[in-house]
């Protein structure tokens, strides 16, 4: 009676410890594609722990800055919230990585049927994988180093989001703009032909000037429609990138000047000890590293324990060890240390060929801010002298000195060269962010 309740007690311990499956069903769709509760997001906004990131709350009402855009793309952004679900599998991974295999045991029974011996034979063996306790070390290293790399990865991709989103910002805010100059560029340019065909109707100018009026409403209308696709389409990844449902109405607040960045030497030694990518790759060498290191630990033969105990018909009790391995002649684990090791070779190849395309990259951003910034001067000493010859211009159309063709010509190149500084300004921003993501961490660092 005491070995059947000792029995039901190992049985029932054993039990204890196994996992229990429950089912998880899937969201309805209605719920996944909705807006995030405003008060949940400005709750986690207020405690977003992230280097680049400066934690503050969020009202979706009130005109929002570009690390508040930047904060919401991390905590909202969908492919983010799929890249950190694979982090919980790579953890789960690295713990399987600690465990040691269980011990087998396999019980055997022989009923007698004739002969001499009047015992029924029974018998019980318990096994140990001891391979696993020999690689046992090298496998946690190569779980510990493919879990950082999987979260470097992660970080990594939330740094690019919170830049794009930060740029996808700016290039709203900079078409905003944009589109309100070519609405007045095509607003005069009607006003320009509706005169022009009304002279032509009474004969006063050619028709050729009327085609050519004509034909700049035309050009004018398109590049006013064109630049309302551009601003949809840019709303529109905004609001992708941040994870809120299409169409979702959102008011920036205007970011501030950009900083001039400093050489390209400088930006690429911060990449090398920032980047985050580049520390990814370091930990996935560090995986090969592991990987190859257990290969050749299992070219050796592989050990196995087993215990056994039995009694034969003639009952006789035997109990015993027994050792299996595995005998080196042909394979010798050969194929998988040759694959670890061109995996380890090809894995330093990609770095190094990151540090290249990184400098690369860099020195190219840096020489483009620099020729923006000298082509924006350029612009913007020519306006004072624009501006004033359009005021002078109109004050003699008002005057009757000139024709009011004439002072709208003078004002639409005013425009024109309004149109191309923001045009300059968002692509010297757009770059600048782009430095930023290179360079690995915010403007606010390069001079640190």
């Amino acid at each position: 009676m005491t070995r059947c309740w000792f029995a039901l007690a190992l049985v029932s311990s054993l039990l204890s410890g196994c996992a229990s499956y429950s089912r998880a069903p899937l969201r309805p769709a209605s719920d996944i594609l909705a807006a995030p509760d405003p008060a949940i997001l400005s709750a986690d906004a207020a405690k977003v722990d992230r280097p680049y990131l400066t934690p503050q709350p969020i009202d979706l009402g009130q005109p929002l800055t570009p690390n508040a855009l930047a904060v919401i793309a991390v905590l909202e952004n969908p492919d983010l919230k799929a890249q950190r679900a694979k982090a919980g599998v790579t953890n789960a991974q690295a713990f399987a990585a600690r465990l040691l295999p269980d011990p087998s045991f396999q019980g055997n029974f022989d009923k007698i049927l004739s002969g001499p011996d009047v015992y029924n034979a029974f018998g019980a063996q318990l096994g140990f994988d001891l391979n696993a306790i020999r690689t046992a070390k090298v496998t946690r290293e190569s779980g510990e180093a493919a879990k950082r790399q999987v979260r470097l990865d992660i970080a990594w991709a939330e740094w690019q989001t919170a830049g794009q989103a930060r740029l996808l910002g700016v290039r709203v805010l900079a078409l905003t703009q944009q589109l309100a100059i070519a609405r007045e560029t095509a607003a005069s340019a009607e006003l320009l032909f509706a005169a022009a065909e009304r002279a032509a109707g009474r004969g006063d100018i050619a028709a050729a000037e009327l085609d050519t009026r004509r034909q700049a409403l035309l050009d004018a209308s398109d590049k006013a429609r064109t630049a309302d696709r551009d601003l949809a389409a840019a709303r529109g990844e905004l609001d992708k990138t941040l994870g809120l449902p299409p169409d979702f109405e959102l008011r920036l607040a205007g970011a501030a000047a950009s900083p001039v960045p400093p050489d390209s030497a400088t930006l690429v030694a911060q990449a090398i000890d920032r980047r985050l990518d580049l520390q990814a790759l370091r930990a996935g060498y560090g995986v090969a590293e592991a990987d190859l290191h257990k290969a050749v630990l299992e070219q050796f033969p592989n050990l196995s324990l087993t215990i056994a105990g039995a009694r034969d018909t003639a009952n006789n009790y035997t109990l015993g060890p027994a050792i299996g391995f595995s005998l080196p002649l042909w394979n010798r684990n050969r194929g998988n240390i040759a694959i670890a090791t061109a995996t380890r070779e090809q894995l330093k190849a990609e770095y190094e060929a990151r540090l290249f395309q990184t400098r690369a990259e860099i020195d190219s951003a840096v020489k483009a801010v620099a020729a923006l910034r000298r082509q924006r001067a350029e612009l913007a000493g020519q306006m004072p002298a624009l501006q004033r010859y359009a005021d002078a211009t109109a004050r003699a159309a008002k005057r009757g000195d000139l024709s009011p063709a004439t002072a709208a010509t003078a004002e639409q190149s005013v425009r024109d060269r309004r149109l191309a500084l923001l045009q300059i300004d968002q692509q010297i921003a757009e770059q600048t962010i782009a430095l930023e993501l290179l360079s690995g961490g915010p403007s606010e660092g390069w001079t640190k």
